[in-house]
């Protein structure tokens, strides 16, 4: 399998791509997650270069502070929406849906060295919208070997679910912003047509598209 997936009590989730450069962390799980994501990228031999932000949810930023301070030169990317939920701020945009913020939202002291949005190439990695679990969630696609990086727009635990509707588990879907526009991500990640699909709880997927499908018609 090309994806290396790191895990805490088997259901939160945190991936290192392999880069030219080194690697680049797709969120960093939990608090207290710092020396399990430093050890496997030391398993790698290759150093981590940039941490890849899905959204601003605690178990997706929960170590982020403890790695920048670990990794003083390493880039730090989020989309600018969810860059303000990272700072504390739970507003919603007068042109968003009035919906309350979900989850846990704790913030962190580090601030992102940059943010991204859809288009944007982070690494390896395309960047590609996916609103709907949180204001500015991204997901991200590479393209080497179809694998997508899907943040809590999908999840796997308990079989493949979007962020509108769960499977068995009730995550994320219980903590999704705003479920019609989380529909509408997950058609639209779907379209990439993924090898692979890597969510923030669950297992690897291979071969998901079938899958995909039938989560996002669960969720209509």
């Amino acid at each position: 399998m090309p994806v290396h997936q790191i895990n805490r009590f088997h259901f939160v989730n945190a991936y290192l791509v392999e880069e030219e450069d080194g690697l680049t962390l797709v969120d960093t799980m939990l608090p207290r997650s710092e020396d399990r994501i430093l050890a496997a990228a030391a398993a790698l031999g290759k150093p981590i270069r940039r941490i890849a932000l899905t959204h601003a949810h605690q178990d997706h930023i929960g170590s982020l502070d403890a790695l920048a301070a670990k990794l003083p030169e390493v880039e730090v990317l989020i989309s600018a929406r969810d860059a303000r939920l990272l700072a504390g701020d739970k507003s919603v945009d007068p042109d968003e849906p009035q919906t309350k913020l979900r989850g846990s939202i704790t913030g962190a002291e580090t601030r992102p060295t940059r943010t991204i949005e859809a288009g944007d190439v982070v690494g390896s990695l395309e960047v590609h919208g996916s609103p709907g679990h949180t204001p500015g969630h991204l997901a991200f696609f590479d393209p080497r070997d179809r694998a997508l990086y899907a943040g809590d727009a999908y999840s796997t635990f308990g079989g493949v679910a979007t962020g509108a509707k769960s499977a068995r588990s009730p995550l994320p879907a219980m903590v999704t912003w705003h479920k019609p526009t989380a529909l509408a991500s997950a058609r639209s990640l779907r379209a990439l047509d993924p090898a692979w699909l890597a969510t923030g709880h669950g297992k690897v997927v291979e071969h998901p598209g079938a899958e995909m499908d039938r989560a996002i018609a669960r969720g209509a």
